[in-house]
């Protein structure tokens, strides 16, 4: 009798977790919609505010800033040339920001990071490239 109920147990346990995994998680449907069509929801870089290099160049030190432009060329072992459509600015990448991407003057590339301002000229530390 004690083995029937042992049995009865386990398994009901067992029909618990199979019911679990059914519920949440990623469900095949419908591809979801492009980014410049989305109203609300987390869009990743895309929620960051992106700035210009002519507003950047007017913020305080430490103000976190995002671009939308191309790397002109490398200036020093880490310090790039950036341009987008409003002016240049030098930032600095680690190598490990550029995680073996190739990255091309004509990508266009988003950049995230910090703006030092006690650099002369300014600079942006970059934390985060996306290609």
């Amino acid at each position: 009798m004690d083995k029937k109920v042992l049995f009865i147990l386990l398994g009901s346990l067992l029909s618990v977790g199979a019911h679990a995994e059914e519920k949440g998680g990623l469900k095949p449907g419908e591809a979801p919609p492009p980014p410049h069509a989305m109203d609300e929801g987390y869009r990743g870089i895309e929620d960051a505010r992106i700035s210009t290099v002519e507003k950047a160049k007017e913020m305080h030190d430490g103000a976190s800033v995002s671009f939308r432009g191309n790397l002109l060329k490398k200036t020093a072992d880490d310090r790039f040339k950036f341009r987008d459509k409003t002016g240049e600015i030098d930032v600095q990448i680690p190598p490990s920001v550029f995680d073996e991407r190739e990255v091309k003057p004509d990508h266009l590339v988003t950049l995230s990071g910090s703006l030092d301002k006690k650099q002369d000229p300014p600079l942006v530390r970059v934390s985060h490239l996306e290609k």
